[in-house]
C-alpha cells in the first residue's frame, strides 16, 4: 500500500548523499530513474503524487540548502561553492540563490538572517502510517538516569496550548499561516550556532532542533496533570544576537538543575516503540529517595525532549533541590 513512499523516500535519502558527495551525476532524472526501473516520466508523475512537488524543483531547492550553509559558515570563495553545488558561473548561482532567498549569497553571508531552507522530505514514516514495529525486536539497553546542571541559555521556538504530541502539534501548527512544519524547520535549519546542532556541511534538516514543553499556568493539563504548552525550536547561547522570526518567539532560560533520561542510538522502525515505553516507564517509576531533588513544575520551567534514533533518544526534566 505504501510502496511508493518507501520508493521516493529511497530517491530523497539518495539525493542528500549524492549532494554531499558533489556527484551531479547522481542527480539526474535518467539516473534516479534508472535507480528505480522505471520511465523519466513516470518517476517525475510519482514522485509529485507522493510529495507535491516537482522532482526537479526539488532537486534545486535542497541543492541550494546546502550551498548555503556553506555560504554562512565558510569563508570559500563563492565561486568555487557555485561550481560545487552545479553552477556554471558566479552569475548563475547569485541569480538561483537570490530568486529563492531574496538576497545575494555575498550579501547573506555579512548578515545571515534566517531564511526558509528546503527541508529533506520524509514522504515515509511507519509509525506516522500506523504500522507500528517491523518484527518483534526489542532493546536491550538501559536507560541511564544522571543530574545535570544547564547553563543560562536562548529558547527559539513556536508553541501550542492544545496539541498532544508530535504529529498532532505540526497538525495543528499547519492551521496557522508560517507555522507549518516545512516553514518552522527550514527556518530553523538557517539558523546558525544551534547549541545541539550536530555542525558538518549537511543542511542538517532536524539537526539542533529540539521539542519541548514549558510549564505555563496558561497551557492545557498534560498526561501528568501538569500544566505545559508544547514547543518545538532550538536552543541558543546566552549571548546570542540573531534575527528572531516574526512568527517565532525567543526566550531567555535560566540556569537549572535537571534530571536526564536517556536511551542510546536505536533502530527506529523496528525498536521506535519499545523505546518509548521503557523511558515512560524510567520516568514515572524514578524514585528520587535520598537525592535531595524532586521535580519542579514552577511556571518557566523547560521540560526538553530529544528523538534522534542516531544518536539517543532523551528527556531533560527540570528539578529543584529540597529545602
Amino acid at each position: 500500500m505504501y510502496e511508493w513512499q518507501k520508493q521516493i523516500q529511497s530517491i530523497v535519502d539518495e539525493i542528500d548523499q549524492s549532494i554531499i558527495l558533489h556527484r551531479d551525476d547522481a542527480l539526474t532524472l535518467q539516473m534516479l530513474s534508472k535507480r528505480l526501473g522505471y520511465s523519466e516520466y513516470y518517476v517525475t508523475r510519482k514522485f509529485r503524487e507522493v510529495s507535491g512537488m516537482q522532482l526537479r524543483s526539488y532537486l534545486r531547492c535542497r541543492k541550494l540548502a546546502f550551498a548555503l550553509i556553506e555560504v554562512r559558515d565558510s569563508d570559500r570563495d563563492l565561486l568555487d561553492i557555485a561550481f560545487d553545488y552545479g553552477y556554471s558561473s558566479h552569475e548563475a548561482f547569485t541569480r538561483a540563490f537570490k530568486n529563492l532567498y531574496g538576497v545575494s549569497p555575498s550579501a547573506y553571508r555579512k548578515n545571515p538572517v534566517p531564511v526558509v531552507l528546503r527541508t529533506k522530505i520524509q514522504p515515509f514514516d511507519r509509525y506516522f502510517f500506523g504500522l507500528g514495529e517491523i518484527g518483534m525486536l526489542k532493546s536491550t539497553e538501559d536507560v541511564k538516569m544522571y543530574f545535570v546542571t544547564i547553563p543560562a541559555h536562548k529558547f527559539l521556538h513556536i508553541r501550542n496550548y492544545e496539541s498532544i504530541g508530535y504529529w498532532d502539534f505540526w497538525q495543528k501548527q499547519s492551521q496557522i499561516p508560517g507555522q507549518d512544519c516545512e516553514t518552522i524547520c527550514g527556518l530553523l535549519d538557517s539558523v546558525k550556532n544551534k547549541l545541539d546542532d550536530e555542525g558538518g556541511s549537511e543542511a542538517n534538516s532536524s539537526s539542533g532542533h529540539v521539542m519541548a514543553y514549558i510549564f505555563d499556568p496558561k497551557g492545557r493539563v498534560c498526561e501528568w496533570g501538569i500544566p505545559l504548552c508544547e514547543c518545538y525550536g532550538a536552543r541558543l547561547a546566552e549571548n546570542w544576537q540573531g534575527a528572531v522570526p516574526p512568527q517565532m518567539l525567543l526566550t531567555d532560560i535560566p540556569e537549572g538543575e535537571y534530571l536526564v533520561f536517556e536511551h542510546g542510538p536505536f533502530d527506529y522502525e523496528q525498536e521506535n516503540r519499545s523505546v518509548e515505553e521503557k523511558m515512560d516507564q524510567a520516568m514515572a517509576s524514578f524514585d528520587f529517595e535520598g537525592s535531595g531533588y524532586c521535580y519542579d513544575n514552577s511556571p518557566g520551567r523547560i521540560f526538553y525532549f530529544y528523538h534522534d534514533p542516531k544518536r539517543f533518544w532523551k528527556y531533560i526534566r527540570p528539578v529543584k533541590k529540597l529545602s
